[in-house]
């Protein structure tokens, strides 16, 4: 039923995200000076890696690190105004729609997240589909506390509920969690 829902709400969304995602490609592609778009590898179900699709939001030289390890000034001014309305979330759409991610589910980690891959190892939460957001997220956990991410990640691991993805949902398009843990650490 997860899947099914994903896929319904992915197919339901891609065509709004589509047209928002072209809108705020203009500032980012000519800000950057690169492309809008790019793929990151992240570790999914079973710590098999994939490709996250993402809209561009800090400048083409920032390293391939977790938000909280690079620093505000390596954000675009236009990936600011970008990450704070969730904008550069939404071509991840095309992974729930692929099946690689879920709307809802532990965050990606990074390959080189190695503290981050241990302790969701040992808390067996390769077990689930990575998603969108979760509850770490709108809980404000972030991934400089790898632990206690891993703990509040496994705690999704309940059977599947609708009604619990669906105030995940509303609780991040609301703006639960702490925000961009680049602009915070500057």
């Amino acid at each position: 039923m997860k899947r099914l829902f994903d896929f319904l709400l992915g197919l339901a969304l891609a065509p709004i995200a589509l047209i928002v995602c072209l809108i705020a490609a203009v500032p980012v592609a000519i800000e950057a000076k690169a492309s809008p778009l790019f793929f990151q590898t992240r570790l999914g179900r079973g710590e098999r890696p994939f490709r996250l699709l993402k809209l561009r939001t800090m400048h083409v030289s920032t390293p391939s690190l977790a938000s909280h390890q690079v620093g505000a000034n390596s954000i675009l001014v236009s990936g600011r105004l970008l990450r704070r309305l969730k904008i550069d979330e939404l071509p991840q759409i095309w992974n729930v729609l692929n099946g690689t991610m879920s709307f809802v589910g532990p965050r990606p980690g990074l390959p080189n997240q190695l503290e981050l891959t241990a302790a969701r190892r040992r808390h067996g939460v390769f077990d689930l589909i990575p998603g969108i957001t979760g509850v770490a997220q709108i809980r404000g956990i972030d991934m400089s506390t790898p632990e206690e991410l891993a703990v509040a990640d496994k705690g999704y691991a309940q059977p599947w509920s609708l009604m619990h993805d669906l105030r995940i949902l509303w609780a991040t398009a609301i703006g639960a969690g702490s925000g961009d843990a680049a602009v915070t650490t500057g």
